[in-house]
């Protein structure tokens, strides 16, 4: 089994990367980062550079714990395909990031977080940044 941890660069994503080491090595589980961008799309502010990936990984094995960096796509809807890359993965755990939103955001754009939350069908631990506000 392995801890699975959605990486965003960004605060929130920091926080989840965090939690998500600590976590694999408490439970003494590998860790799979995971770092997804719609298919097709020429920028996306949620991609991070490689360079960022490789210190995550570097900072998980600096922990002891066996780190896996993906990139995979998605086509339709970015919660549906990482809830199915952590069954595949067999992820005994689902970390993600929090960022705030304003409730019209909310509203209007629904939410990934919210989505993996009520449809995982494993645990999931939610964290926010350092000096979030909800």
């Amino acid at each position: 089994m392995s801890i699975i941890v959605g990486f965003v660069p960004t605060p929130a994503g920091e926080a989840a990367l965090v939690a998500g080491i600590a976590e694999a090595r408490l439970r003494n589980e590998d860790l799979l980062i995971v770092n997804s961008a719609r298919e097709g799309a020429l920028v996306d502010k949620s991609v991070a550079p490689e360079d960022l990936l490789e210190q995550a990984a570097r900072r998980a094995a600096d922990a002891g714990v066996k780190a896996t960096v993906i990139q995979p796509p998605y086509q339709h809807d970015l919660a549906d395909e990482f809830l199915e890359v952590a069954r595949e993965a067999n992820a005994s755990l689902i970390v993600i990031g929090l960022r705030h939103r304003s409730q019209v955001g909310k509203f209007i754009l629904g939410s990934h977080a919210q989505r993996i939350l009520m449809q995982a069908d494993r645990p999931v631990l939610a964290v926010k940044a350092d000096g979030a506000n909800f």
